[in-house]
């Protein structure tokens, strides 16, 4: 089979289908299509082809759109794939749109319902609409989270006999194996993510900011991108001493290995696969009680779970762990460790995916 993969970015095509491209390989043709980047050489080393498309990820010009959508197109006519994959919102919709057009099958996957769900309003009235014509032809539709598929058949854009629901991408347990945990003289909370509201940057601060100010022996490492304005915000609290910045991090791991605690309240997920990641490597987790966050924890056992947009909320979880012992702390992390193991390994994800869509 010739199959056709299309994305909005190389990173986390790379970094969290990595094993489903090598399964494919094995029996079939892989071509992918994303803007170029600097993961792009790791993908095609692995055996795929790479078909350069340039695209405005967070834009909503519509004449930039036609011209994503004009390349899709062109690309699907001239490679004739026996199935399409696409991941995010805009290869969703325009992928499996021109997949109907040509009646080829195609495999969806919603990594997360993003910002125009969220809001509501119009721009949630036009998306649904776009998805209801994009995805009535579609094969199967992928969720990492029951909520976001009950979502999508509410909303009338599918029936459940078309849908299935992963447990995310999965945790890699080997690149993520347990490491024992660290002998810090603070707490040492980390984040790893994009720097942005809407993962709870602002309400973390604010609650680091109360703790320190109450004496609470912490600090809080940052690991990610910017994806808006934070520098002065971020350059202010390294200077208070209480923040690090590292910058966006290829490899992770060593940070999630010298935390006491990760943390991430975000506002909405598909299956925040760093939650997954710092469980797996034995730390316990602080996170937002919203689909796509709380699947990753055993709420008490192995983490603890905050209101979204809440910053009391998510300060009083900090200051319970932060209260702790580090024996009560790496016996957490332990367990969501094993919860992992049990749940989220990613060779079945893998095999799940391949079943649904082949």
């Amino acid at each position: 089979m010739n199959i056709l993969i299309l994305a909005n970015n190389d990173i986390g095509l790379y970094k969290f289908r990595k094993e489903l491209l090598e399964e494919l390989l094995k029996k079939n043709k892989v071509y992918f299509c994303v803007p170029y980047g600097e993961h792009v050489e790791k993908i095609k080393s692995l055996g795929c082809k790479y078909i350069k498309t340039e695209m405005d990820r967070r834009g909503i010009n519509p004449f930039v759109d036609l011209k994503l959508v004009l390349r899709y197109d062109k690309i699907v006519k001239k490679l004739k794939p026996d199935l399409v994959i696409t991941y995010t919102i805009k290869p969703n919709i325009y992928g499996s749109f021109i997949c109907r057009l040509n009646k080829i099958s195609c495999a969806v996957n919603i990594t997360g319902l993003g910002t125009a769900f969220d809001r509501g309003g119009i721009l949630k009235k036009i998306v649904v609409g776009m998805y209801k014509m994009a995805c009535k032809k579609a094969k199967v539709i992928f969720f990492e989270n029951s909520y976001n598929q009950k979502v999508f058949i509410d909303a009338g854009i599918c029936e459940i006999e078309r849908t299935k629901v992963l447990n995310g991408a999965g945790v890699n347990l080997v690149d993520y194996s347990y490491q024992e945990y660290p002998k810090n003289d603070n707490v040492k909370f980390l984040f790893v993510g994009r720097v942005m509201k809407e993962k709870g940057v602002d309400e973390l601060f604010s609650a680091m900011e109360k703790l320190v100010g109450e004496g609470v022996k912490c600090s809080l490492d940052v690991v990610g991108p910017f994806e808006e304005d934070y520098e002065s915000v971020l350059d202010k609290y390294e200077a208070e001493g209480w923040l690090k910045y590292h910058g966006y991090q290829e490899d992770v791991r060593p940070f999630i290995k010298q935390c006491d605690c990760f943390v991430l309240p975000s506002y909405h997920e598909g299956m925040a696969n760093t939650n997954l990641e710092s469980a797996s490597m034995g730390r316990p987790l602080i996170t937002s009680d919203i689909p796509g966050c709380k699947e990753a924890v055993i709420k008490g056992e192995s983490g603890l779970l905050c209101e979204p947009k809440d910053i009391n909320s998510l300060y009083e979880a900090m200051k319970k762990m932060a209260g702790l012992s580090r024996k009560e702390r790496e016996e957490m992390g332990m367990k969501g460790h094993e919860y992992m193991l049990y749940k989220f390994d990613k060779r079945k994800v893998v095999s799940s995916t391949i079943k649904g869509m082949m």
